[in-house]
């Protein structure tokens, strides 16, 4: 089974109940969480037909596939997440808390099933979703987040980890100083400037939390030597790069699928201290960025 759609407000298909009771030991689940604009109503903007999609959809991108799901059930179980993300900003926002406190009880059934944690991958605000499930879901049942600019502020990201789930959880906190602009207008949009996005970090040391700002030479250089070599370069502004750099999808395959092979604490020991400051990004121009596509 390939990958397995499931949208906000429907229970667990008996499909999936099934392939969670089968999963070989060892093998992940991983779910996977569209961002903003995306419906799974609107064929033109359904993600199961785009990112989420089993082969590349129109933006030429898999995440199923860059994540190594072909079909073999050995590589375990791959599960597309729709939800309503049209609309306004702050509509999409708040809906994103619902489709989270779902998916959170579907997680918990799904770990249930099939013996082991969930990992979760979201990119925007389906990294709000993720974090959202995690305040939501039981204990032990998510293994470990990977937030791809994570359209969230501190605080909640901080109240969701002082949850049951959150206390056992992992999350890799992707981030960009390409993202600075998307962050400054969440932040002034939908809190007058009052709270900070995850996209400066989570502002409090946690254990079980790692930054990983992928535009900064360090960070891949780290990255490099320990075996994930990635594409170079830095765009004055994306919101997208986390999931269209070349080589970074094998740091989340590796993250999510064999977390054994990519310890916390060695990322955390192998990276910069602190991510470079806001805006930083803006004192020079950007360099050619051959291994991002278009």
């Amino acid at each position: 089974m390939p990958v397995v759609a499931v949208n906000a407000g429907e229970a667990l298909p008996e499909t999936l109940r099934h392939a969670a009771r089968a999963l070989p030991p060892g093998a992940p689940i991983v779910v996977m969480l569209h961002g903003y604009r995306y419906s799974p109503r609107l064929p033109a903007h359904d993600p199961h037909r785009h990112i989420l999609s089993p082969e590349a959809g129109p933006g030429g991108v898999s995440w199923p596939a860059a994540l190594g799901f072909t079909g073999d059930p050995a590589e375990g179980l791959a599960v597309a997440f729709g939800w309503e993300a049209r609309g306004r900003l702050r509509a999409a926002y708040a809906r994103a808390e619902e489709a989270g406190a779902g998916l959170g009880a579907l997680i918990g059934d799904l770990a249930a099933l099939a013996g082991r944690p969930v990992g979760l991958i979201g990119h925007s605000l389906g990294a709000r979703v993720a974090l959202q499930a995690l305040a939501a879901a039981p204990a032990g049942s998510i293994g470990r987040i990977v937030a791809l600019n994570a359209a969230e502020f501190q605080d909640v990201a901080l109240a969701a980890l002082e949850r049951p789930a959150g206390q056992m959880a992992e999350i890799l906190n992707v981030t960009a100083r390409e993202n600075d602009p998307f962050d400054f207008g969440l932040e002034m949009l939908l809190s007058a400037g009052r709270r900070r996005a995850l996209g400066a970090g989570l502002a409090q040391p946690r254990a079980n939390w790692v930054d990983l700002q992928i535009d900064d030479a360090a960070t891949l250089d780290a990255l490099a030597d320990l075996g994930f070599p990635t594409a170079r370069g830095r765009r004055l502004m994306s919101h997208w790069t986390p999931y269209l750099r070349e080589g970074l999808f094998e740091v989340y395959r590796a993250a999510l699928c064999h977390p054994w092979a990519l310890h916390l604490g060695l990322l955390r020991h192998h990276l910069p201290t602190r991510p470079q400051p806001r805006w930083s990004g803006l004192r020079a121009l950007p360099p050619a960025l051959p291994g991002l596509r278009a």
